[in-house]
């Protein structure tokens, strides 16, 4: 089931299934925790789950690159 949520917008709604999707099975939370954390220091600043989201996500919603400006500041994306 798809809920309205008015202060959460996308710039790219066929990716809202598969959130919702993912936030029911948790598919890239499982998938994230099972990544070996090999970053030290200050490059530590995004946990690799969300990451991995913004990866899949990235390339479902057909990015080249997952760090262009629409897709960081996505909402669909983030973690």
């Amino acid at each position: 089931m798809l809920q309205f949520r008015g202060s959460v917008i996308t710039s790219d709604g066929g990716l809202l299934a598969y959130r919702e999707l993912d936030d029911v099975l948790a598919l890239t939370m499982s998938g994230g925790e099972r990544l070996a954390e090999a970053r030290t220091g200050k490059n530590r600043r995004h946990l690799l789950v969300g990451l991995l989201r913004q990866s899949v996500f990235g390339r479902l919603a057909g990015y080249e690159d997952v760090n262009a400006p629409s897709a960081v500041h996505d909402p669909v994306m983030r973690g």
